[in-house]
């Protein structure tokens, strides 16, 4: 296995990073950013509790031997950084895993310019969402919601063993933690009723998922081997599948969820690299 210098266990960073932090030197994640001065949104990192500008350590040449485009760098979502593919992401991680650290002096006098509290910004959507996949994959779970359903003798669909059940959701309503849900409306059944009724959902529940963003894409009808998979996917966010389970559990037969699910999702505004 290739060896990746950014996952280096005893390096050490020159920015001061609390022993509890999400992003020691070896996370860096990646995101998108704007801040009040400057409302334009462009990619970072993260480190420590710190928000690394992208674009102004490309401006100042720091990555210079990536050959890396301004553009990809000054944009509104990572899209184009993913579509670099994994060699180039890892060797950005890589170089700014190297400017960090404790015995580099390169970026350290010019840190004032692309260091900024996390506090003091604020994090946008990543990634720009084309279509989304939701695995029903997790046994414990899709037990619980068939019992909540269907009853305990008829938790697990026929199928459940053999395939992995899942389906096409809302990608225009996928948003970033922190972003308002507005409770949705639609049709339940309530218990000892014949008919349904509409209103607001009584029955909102949440999903605490980890997604996973690919990076690059496949021709239609080209099929990715499982050895290839990890080539083609970038990073990981958490994933919050809001449900209405109300209108879900009147709506779902027999095409499965539809405004139950589609109002809301919300992602972490960190995707955090497959390699770490």
């Amino acid at each position: 296995m290739e060896k990746i210098s950014a996952n280096d266990p005893t390096r050490r960073s020159w920015v001061d990073v609390p022993a509890d932090s999400d992003f020691p030197i070896q996370n860096l994640p990646f995101g998108v950013f704007r801040t009040p001065s400057n409302p334009a949104p462009r990619l970072c990192t993260a480190i420590g509790n710190y928000v690394v500008d992208l674009a102004v350590m490309n401006y100042l040449t720091l990555f210079e031997e990536l050959d890396i485009g301004n553009e990809v760098f000054n944009n509104r979502y990572l899209n184009d950084l993913m579509a670099l593919g994994k060699a180039r992401v890892r060797a950005l991680r890589n170089r700014l895993a190297e400017l960090f650290d404790e015995r580099n002096e390169e970026a350290r006098d010019l840190s004032w310019h692309f260091l900024h509290p996390m506090d003091k910004v604020e994090l946008l959507l990543p990634v720009r969402v084309g279509d989304y996949t939701d695995f029903y994959s997790s046994l414990e779970h899709a037990t619980n919601v068939g019992t909540m359903f269907r009853g305990p003798e008829n938790a697990l669909m026929p199928n459940w063993r053999h395939l992995p059940v899942g389906y096409h959701g809302r990608a225009s309503s996928i948003i970033v933690s922190g972003t308002p849900i507005h409770r949705p409306l639609g049709q339940t059944l309530p218990e000892g009723a014949e008919s349904p009724v509409f209103g607001p959902s009584r029955l909102m529940d949440f999903e605490l998922e980890m997604a996973f963003v690919v990076g690059q894409s496949t021709e239609l009808g080209r099929r990715v081997s499982t050895a290839e998979a990890e080539d083609y996917i970038f990073g990981l966010v958490l994933f919050n599948d809001w449900s209405a389970r109300d209108i879900q559990k009147w709506e779902y037969v027999p095409l499965g969820p539809f405004l139950g699910k589609s109002f809301a999702s919300t992602i972490s505004p960190w995707v955090v690299t497959l390699d770490a």
